[in-house]
């Protein structure tokens, strides 16, 4: 576990580095030993979905959104998402307000195909409705997107599929994610794209491009080789995809990938339901986690991680926190 002494800030050279590239990291947050405790742990929890706050029956097999927010039932995951160690330095690039509003596992098993090269602002991409929405004031990046900490729970190799990152690409949009998407789960693990086995979950993310002629240019990328409980730290809409996994059956992967926007931001404006990858889940029992400072937007409903199962209204929420 992290010192709670210790002081993970940005260091004024470091926010100059991530303001270039994009990204910063690995970082350690765990110990491998650790990392490796905690994984079992988790694991172990995943199947039981007694206190997820997405219907079994509204998932069917869409393994995508099942993925989704475990940190609102799994402790472990709740813990993790404020983990000091992260939220520091996110605090750092955002501001003293934070909220966590996804969480996301990001496996790869043997022959599991690369993914996308791919950057998300609003994450309408698979369906075309904007799922976070930045004010058009108050020092907004020129096109939104999140911070994602995307922590290794395993290794993360180049045979079993890790990351990779174009620096300095987060300053540029290269796709519409107005456009929305088609799904076709039939060529999963059958495209080709530049002599590399690469899709987007049943998507192709080439259908977003501005330019349908333009292709990423592939010599900035570099892969991010990651030791279990190293976590990468980008922008959204930095330039990112990964390998596929050409290793070894009991080599599998496992990301998990925590998204944080500053207070000021809509999370799932005017949604009732999240649809994509084949399926939907209704956003009923959703709520957006306070891991840092005050909400003084109202914008968003809020869970409150200390009393498990106890949601907060914005209305409640300033109520509480007021004074």
């Amino acid at each position: 576990m992290n010192d709670r002494t210790a002081d993970f800030r940005l260091s004024a050279e470091e926010l100059a580095t991530f303001e270039e590239q994009g990204f910063i990291g690995p970082i350690k947050v765990y110990e491998p030993e650790e990392m490796e405790k905690r994984w079992n742990q988790i694991r172990r929890a995943i199947p039981d979905r007694s206190r997820a706050i997405y219907p079994e029956d509204a998932l069917g097999a869409v393994t995508n959104l099942s993925n989704y927010d475990r940190h609102l039932d799994i402790d472990l995951l709740s813990e993790h998402i404020m983990q000091q160690a992260i939220v520091e330095r996110v605090s750092s690039i955002l501001g003293p307000d934070l909220l966590c509003w996804r969480t996301e596992f990001f496996p790869k098993y043997q022959g599991d195909e690369g993914t996308d090269w791919h950057q998300a602002s609003t994450f309408a991409h698979s369906s075309g409705r904007p799922q976070i929405r930045w004010p058009a004031q108050n020092n907004a990046p020129a096109f939104g997107g999140t911070i994602t900490a995307w922590t290794a729970f395993t290794h993360s190799t180049r045979e079993n599929g890790c990351l990779q990152l174009m620096p300095g690409t987060h300053r540029v949009m290269n796709y519409d994610e107005s456009l929305g998407m088609s799904y076709n789960p039939d060529t999963i693990n059958k495209r080709e794209k530049d002599n590399v086995r690469r899709g987007f979950f049943g998507y192709d993310y080439r259908e977003l491009q501005k330019d349908p002629d333009w292709r990423p240019d592939e010599s900035k990328a570099f892969s991010l080789v990651m030791q279990p409980g190293e976590c990468v730290i980008f922008w959204s809409t930095l330039m990112h995809g990964s390998l596929p996994h050409t290793g070894s059956k009991k080599d599998y992967r496992m990301g998990f990938a925590t998204r944080y926007v500053p207070t000021q931001v809509e999370v799932y404006p005017d949604l009732g339901d999240v649809s994509e990858y084949g399926g939907t889940i209704p956003l009923d029992n959703y709520a957006s986690v306070l891991v840092a400072g005050k909400d003084e937007y109202g914008h968003n409903t809020l869970t409150d991680q200390n009393r498990r199962g106890h949601r907060f209204s914005p209305w409640d929420f300033r109520e509480a926190y007021s004074g």
